[in-house]
């Protein structure tokens, strides 16, 4: 399989990119604001479900780099900033618009935390960085039947 090249540059192309993140697992010290080029940068281990099957016995993890660019601000909540290797899940990455085309850009992590992107429009970049390893275990999200 070849390494995942994505770029987001509207809502619809955002919502493809959170799938194929969903999952993916780092640490506090991957996450860079670079205020300077109004840029933020994570590095994740993400989870490859392009590949994944139903009922398979391996699965695999990529290492990947995620830039978002033109953030103006971020805002960090629910996240211990000092604690550089305490372990993030992603859980998803959304978009809620203000003045088109600006907007906020939300990465919603396990546990609560979130980090709040505001950007003067959605320019984002996913890549795969190298070769893949195998997982013996898939994410799962148990749905609560209330």
């Amino acid at each position: 399989m070849s390494d995942l090249k994505l770029v987001a540059l509207d809502g619809d192309d955002l919502a493809v990119l959170s799938a194929h993140v969903q999952d993916a697992v780092l640490k506090i010290g991957d996450l860079r604001w670079l205020g300077s080029e109004n840029r933020f940068v994570l590095a994740m281990n993400r989870f490859v479900r392009e590949g994944a099957r139903e009922g398979a016995k391996a699965f695999e993890r990529r290492r990947a780099a995620l830039h978002f660019d033109r953030v103006e601000k971020v805002a960090v909540t629910g996240l211990r900033q000092d604690a550089k290797d305490a372990v993030l899940v992603l859980l998803a990455i959304r978009f809620e618009e203000t003045e088109a085309p600006a907007g906020r850009i939300l990465l919603d992590f396990a546990g609560g935390g979130k980090i709040r992107l505001d950007v003067e429009c959605i320019e984002a970049q996913l890549a795969d960085l190298g070769a893949a390893w195998a997982t013996r275990s898939a994410p799962r999200h148990d749905l609560d039947e209330a």
